[in-house]
């Protein structure tokens, strides 16, 4: 899955669906009921508060497969590991620079763990 990179003045007003739940970062992802919800928002309150990486992990492997994306103090460093948890959109704070994110996306082709979509390598079909 692909991490949708937008930043924060990109983004109009009106961008989240109706069917958006946003959660707080002490909420139990176990117990979020998400039938009819489209988006799911995880907030960053500062780049080193991690509990949302976990959230979007559960939210995964429960079968969530609607738009998980990242809000707040969101770092270029991050994405990856954002991009591995499950999450599948970024809004960047707003000093960072976009492209040099994607950029860094693209540095590995493939892993050898797995990760909240696919299953480690040497587990995956040759």
């Amino acid at each position: 899955m692909a991490l949708t990179l937008i930043t924060s003045s990109d983004l109009p007003e009106a961008d989240a669906p109706a069917s958006t739940l946003a959660l707080a970062n002490d909420t139990d992802a176990q117990a979020v009921a998400f039938d009819g919800i489209a988006q799911i928002v995880l907030n960053f309150p500062k780049f080193s508060d991690g509990r949302a990486f976990s959230q979007a992990y559960v939210l995964r492997r429960r079968g969530f497969a609607g738009d998980i994306r990242a809000q707040g103090d969101v770092l270029i460093d991050q994405l990856l590991q954002m991009q591995r948890s499950g999450f599948s959109s970024a809004v960047l704070r707003a000093d960072q620079d976009a492209a040099h994110g994607q950029k860094l996306l693209g540095h590995y082709s493939s892993f050898y763990q797995g990760d909240a979509i696919g299953a480690p390598r040497f587990q995956q079909a040759a």
